[in-house]
């Protein structure tokens, strides 16, 4: 016993004996016998009910909640501003945002669905002092379902410029993990080239700005130019349930991300035809106007549907109503016209830098097939992003006439068209996958016959349609007439008067990863970027690092080697050597295990003139010395491996990682 204690007890045994003390001592016997019998009564009725006590079924537990939290609920951040009301509002540390005003005239408006990169994102709701976006830092976002890939919108700040990234994580419900890069360009020095949007001005928190001196503090006052929002897709594994993923910690700087988006694993679609937009240039002006698009299937279906590209735009563009048909003669249609509609509506519109996708319609639409894709304008139209270099014949009806999409004729297209614009892609279900062809006009198939198919995809894809024991997958067209590898001959923003679009690392995402069904790529490009000065070493990187983006995906790769360009104007003597040191190097990794390449095609073996191999064969060239003509395109096309290209044994047992160059102008 403690002091305390024995004090207390002391103190008690001190007191003097008296009629108080006996009270106090009959009460407290009093209590102590009502206790006892209380006690008594509550064993009494816990052994009575023991005895009849039957067994129990354990109390349900409730589900343990998901991991992760909805993105929606992890947004803490405010980076839009209204132009002029700036206060709190900061992006960067510097005090600068976003601009809604901005956002909305390009038809980022809040809480909008917009496409990038194939994958539905919303537009964070912003408003005043409403949260818009998170900085990445290890936040679990809660997500489910089986996802091809996840696109993120984001942008940049704090790290001087440089770009800023971290490795995250996807988890899946059966605990495994799978790591990704998660990196964007900074917001204002980043390229335009790779921009999902661009915007002409950021706000400003400087409240004595006025430089325009308007006596108004606005957008126009802003000091940083142009700022950028990046669209970045990562794949996932489309066998496996997603629990959640885990974002990247980044330092230095930060990682604003402003939505997240998942591209379903079974959604069934297969590109049949497609082109890359070449950039955003002049046209018409176009009012109350129908554009009537030839296009021709490469794999076949019974349901299709049409994706629509605004690429590089700065404000939104409507699209009154379009269809699809299959092709007569000309801009006359082979039966009835189809009207396609959007989300249920005829007309839509296409937020700058957006896509969209019509709802499906019923069509037969057999493989190596003529169609035509018709779309009314009924808004001014002065610049649009178009596919510059087509090689087919399209149609345009008057200004003022109205909408034609129905028009079975042809009559009123009067009107002749040698690009492909907002036009990007026709899909169809259930179709054996795609090839994509990517590369530089030699792919895109100038200097061939116009409305002939001549191109060596277009050869390539009757080859697998002549072939009855192999599947007859779509043939994807994404070249682009003087695109480069590495460097972007159009910068990504403004109305450009250069078709060579921006640099195929900057388009891959769009043009190649964003493809539905896309299961095999081949690279043929590089011969641009070393015309203009680009060191081969470069050329050779950008190649692999193509090449490894898209083993990530899944897909089989193909390279082809560099064809000779001797006699044209800027293949000089340094530009050959610079060739050689780039196919030297790709056919070395033919037998490479550590290759990024499934394949190695030697284009340059089939089309060199054996006489003088710095020349393209006389048969061969179309005149200019560095373009194949006809016979040219269809050697490549017929030099390829078609069971290896589909990832079959050769038929005559060899690798089909050995170089490939069966054609009549090829060789060692």
């Amino acid at each position: 016993m403690d002091e305390r204690r024995r004090g207390r007890g002391a103190h008690r045994g001190s007191r003097r004996s008296g009629p108080g003390t006996w009270n106090r001592g009959l009460l407290r016997a009093s209590a102590a016998v009502l206790v006892g019998a209380a006690l008594v009564t509550v064993l009494h009725a816990t052994v009575s009910r023991d005895v009849d006590a039957r067994p129990t079924e354990p109390a349900p537990q409730a589900p343990a909640a998901p991991p992760g939290r909805p993105f929606s609920s992890l947004l803490d951040r405010v980076g839009v501003s209204r132009d002029g009301s700036t206060a709190d509002v900061d992006l960067d540390g510097a005090g600068n945002s976003l601009s809604a005003q901005a956002l909305a005239l390009a038809g980022w408006t809040p809480g909008r669905e917009i496409t990038l990169l194939g994958t539905t994102l919303e537009v964070p709701d912003y408003a005043p002092g409403r949260p818009d976006h998170l900085v990445a830092d290890g936040q679990e976002v809660r997500l489910h379902g089986r996802h091809e890939s996840l696109t993120f919108l984001v942008t940049a700040t704090g790290a001087g410029g440089a770009p800023v990234g971290g490795s995250g994580r996807i988890v899946y419900t059966d605990g495994t993990e799978q790591p990704f890069a998660l990196t964007s360009p900074d917001w204002v020095s980043g390229p335009a080239g790779d921009a999902a949007l661009v915007l002409p001005y950021a706000n400003t928190d400087d409240a004595g700005a006025d430089a325009d001196d308007t006596g108004v503090t606005d957008g126009a006052d802003t000091v940083l130019g142009s700022v950028r929002l990046y669209a970045r897709s990562v794949p996932a594994d489309p066998g496996r349930e997603v629990s959640h993923l885990v974002l990247p910690e980044t330092d230095p700087g930060d990682l604003h991300v402003f939505s997240i988006g998942t591209r379903a694993a079974d959604h069934g679609w297969t590109g049949t035809w497609a082109r890359a937009t070449s950039a955003y240039m002049e046209v018409g002006p176009w009012q109350d106007q129908t554009v009537r698009l030839a296009v021709r299937s490469t794999t076949g279906g019974h349901r299709v549907r049409i994706r629509l590209d605004n690429t590089f735009a700065a404000e939104p563009v409507t699209i009154g109503a379009a269809s699809v048909a299959l092709r007569g003669t000309g801009a006359a249609t082979r039966g009835a016209a189809v009207p396609l509609t959007f989300g249920g509506r005829s007309d839509v519109s296409i937020p700058a830098g957006g896509q969209v996708y019509s709802d499906p319609v019923d069509l037969l639409l057999p493989p190596q097939t003529d169609a035509l894709v018709s779309l009314y304008l009924p808004d001014p139209v002065y610049a649009a992003p178009l596919h510059y270099a087509a090689g087919d014949t399209s149609y345009l009806g008057e200004p003022g006439g109205g909408d034609l999409t129905l028009d079975t004729t042809g009559a009123p297209f009067t009107g002749r068209l040698y690009q492909w614009p907002f036009l990007t892609g026709i899909e169809v279900m259930d179709a054996p996958g795609a090839i994509v062809a990517f590369g530089d006009s030699i792919t895109d198939g100038a200097r061939s016959t116009r409305d002939a198919h001549r191109r060596w995809p277009d050869v390539l894809s009757a080859r697998l349609h002549a072939r009855a024991d192999l599947p007859h997958p779509g043939v994807l067209n994404l070249g682009i007439t003087g695109n480069h590898v590495v460097s972007d001959a159009y910068p990504g923003e403004g109305v450009s008067v250069n078709a060579s679009g921006v640099s195929g690392l900057h388009r891959a995402p769009r043009d190649v990863f964003g493809q539905h069904g896309a299961q095999a790529l081949v690279l043929f490009a590089g011969i641009n970027d070393l015309r203009w000065g680009t060191p081969p070493e470069q050329v050779i990187a950008g190649l692999e690092d193509l090449a490894a983006s898209a083993r990530e995906r899944g897909m089989r790769v193909f390279v082809a080697t560099l064809g000779p360009c001797a006699g044209e104007a800027r293949c000089t003597a340094q530009v050959e050597a610079a060739r050689q040191t780039v196919n030297a190097h790709l056919r070395s990794r033919a037998q490479d295990p550590s290759s990024p390449f499934d394949g190695v095609w030697d284009f340059d073996a089939v089309l060199r003139d054996p006489q003088d191999p710095t020349r393209l064969l006389p048969a061969y060239d179309s005149g200019d010395h560095i373009h194949p003509g006809d016979a040219g395109l269809r050697a490549l096309a017929e030099s390829i491996d078609l069971d290896a290209l589909m990832g079959r044994p050769r038929a005559d047992g060899g690798s089909p990682d050995e170089v490939s160059a069966d054609s009549p102008g090829g060789g060692g």
